[in-house]
C-alpha cells in the first residue's frame, strides 16, 4: 500500500478539480471541473517557425550534441518548472499548461526531444542514439547550457522516464519531480522476459519496430502510425485534427525514425548502445530509488500499458503522492487534463520548500 496524503494542500484545488472518493489501492481520485540564468539566455536565438506556437517562440540553443528547439516562458529570475514531452507527441501537449505556471510564478522550459520538431545533431557523424540514458543527459546539457542549476523535473511517457533518470542520478539538480505512471526506469534484461499475451499485445508498435517492415512503415505512414497511437493511448479524448497536426509537424524532423526505432529497438536489447552510457545504464538497471519530492499521476482511462501504482511505490523515498485523475483522461495527460498536471507541479513546489 503506498502513501497517499490527503492534506490541505490538496484541497486547495477548489476550482481547478474536485476530490472525490478514494479509488481502490488508496489513490486519491481527481476529477476535472468543465473548463479545463541570465547569463545563459543571449546564447539562445529566436527561430521563425512556419506554425503559430500557442506558448512562445521556438528559441534554440547548443547543448551537448544538439541543438535544441525550446520554448522559454515566464521571468526568467522565477523558479524553474521543465516539461518533458514524450512519444508520439510534442512540446504541444504543454500549450495549456505553460500559462497556468507563468502566471504561477514560474519559468517554463519546454523542450523538443532529440529526434522532434526543430532539435537538430549538431554532427551527421553523431549516432542517432535513443536509449534512455542519452535523453536524461541531453536535459542535463540543455540545464548547463541555460545556466539553469535546478530545476521542477515534469513529463509524461518518454518525459516521465526522462525526469525519473535526472531524479535518480542528479538529485542535486532536481528541485521535485511530477511523473505520470510512476516509475518508469527501464531495466533491458527485465525487458527480455516474457510477458503474458494480453500485455504482449499492448506492446504491438515496439516489436513491429523491430523489424525492418516496421522501419519502413514508420518512415512511411508516421502521421497515420502517430495517430492510431494517440486514439489507443486515450480512447475518451476528442481531440480535433488541428491539434493532432500541429503536434504531427514535429514528426517531420529527419532524424524522427532513426531516434524512434533505436529507443525501441534499444529496449528489447536488439539494439546496442553507445558504450559512453554504459555505466549510467548499469545505475539504472539497478532501479535506484528516488528521494527528491514527487506526485505520480495516472489517467483513468490511459489506454497505453503503464504499470500498476502498488508496482512503484516504494521506489519513492521522499515526500511522495499519487493521484488518479478521472473523467476520461488517457494517456496525453498534460494535455487532456492541464489544470491537473499543472496544480500536481504547484504542489511539489510546496512540498519542495517546506
Amino acid at each position: 500500500m503506498y502513501r497517499d496524503d490527503v492534506d490541505q494542500e490538496r484541497r486547495r484545488f477548489l476550482g481547478t478539480a474536485v476530490l472525490t472518493g478514494a479509488a481502490p489501492t488508496g489513490a486519491a481520485v481527481w476529477e476535472l471541473g468543465a473548463a479545463e540564468s541570465l547569463h545563459a539566455m543571449r546564447n539562445s536565438r529566436a527561430r521563425s517557425n512556419p506554425m503559430p506556437d500557442p506558448i512562445g517562440p521556438i528559441k534554440q540553443i547548443t547543448a551537448g550534441t544538439l541543438d535544441v528547439g525550446y520554448v522559454d516562458a515566464g521571468s526568467a529570475l522565477n523558479p524553474v518548472v521543465m516539461l518533458l514531452h514524450g512519444w508520439p507527441y510534442d512540446i504541444h501537449s504543454f500549450d495549456a499548461v505553460v500559462p497556468l505556471l507563468t502566471n504561477a510564478g514560474f519559468r517554463v522550459i519546454v523542450p523538443f526531444v532529440r529526434g522532434f520538431g526543430s532539435t537538430r545533431f549538431l554532427s551527421a557523424s553523431t549516432p542517432r542514439n535513443g536509449q534512455q540514458a542519452v535523453l536524461a543527459v541531453d536535459t542535463i546539457a540543455l540545464m548547463d547550457a541555460l545556466g539553469i542549476q535546478r530545476a521542477t523535473l515534469d513529463g509524461f511517457d518518454w518525459g516521465a522516464r526522462t525526469a525519473n533518470i535526472v531524479a535518480a542520478l542528479w538529485p542535486e539538480r532536481t528541485i521535485g519531480m511530477v511523473s505520470v505512471s510512476g516509475y518508469l526506469i527501464g531495466n533491458r534484461e527485465q525487458n527480455l522476459v516474457p510477458l503474458p499475451p494480453t500485455a504482449e499485445l499492448s506492446w504491438w508498435y515496439q516489436y513491429y519496430f523491430a523489424t525492418e517492415r516496421g522501419q519502413l512503415g514508420y518512415e512511411k505512414y508516421r502521421r497515420e502510425f502517430a495517430r492510431l497511437i494517440w486514439q489507443q493511448a486515450s480512447p475518451q479524448w476528442k481531440f480535433d485534427d488541428a491539434t493532432f497536426n500541429r503536434s504531427a509537424a514535429s514528426f517531420d524532423n529527419p532524424d524522427h525514425v532513426d531516434i524512434v526505432i533505436h529507443n525501441y529497438r534499444w529496449r528489447l536489447g536488439v539494439a546496442a548502445g553507445e558504450a559512453q552510457y554504459d555505466d549510467l545504464e548499469r545505475r539504472l538497471a539497478a532501479g535506484p530509488g528516488i528521494a527528491v519530492p514527487t506526485i505520480t499521476l495516472e489517467g483513468d482511462a490511459n489506454g497505453a500499458p503503464h504499470p500498476d501504482p502498488s508496482a512503484y511505490a516504494a521506489k519513492f523515498t521522499g515526500r511522495y503522492k499519487h493521484r488518479v485523475i478521472s473523467g476520461g483522461v488517457g494517456h496525453n495527460l498534460p494535455q487532456e487534463a492541464p489544470l491537473a498536471f499543472a496544480q500536481a507541479i504547484k504542489d511539489v513546489a510546496g512540498m519542495s520548500s517546506t
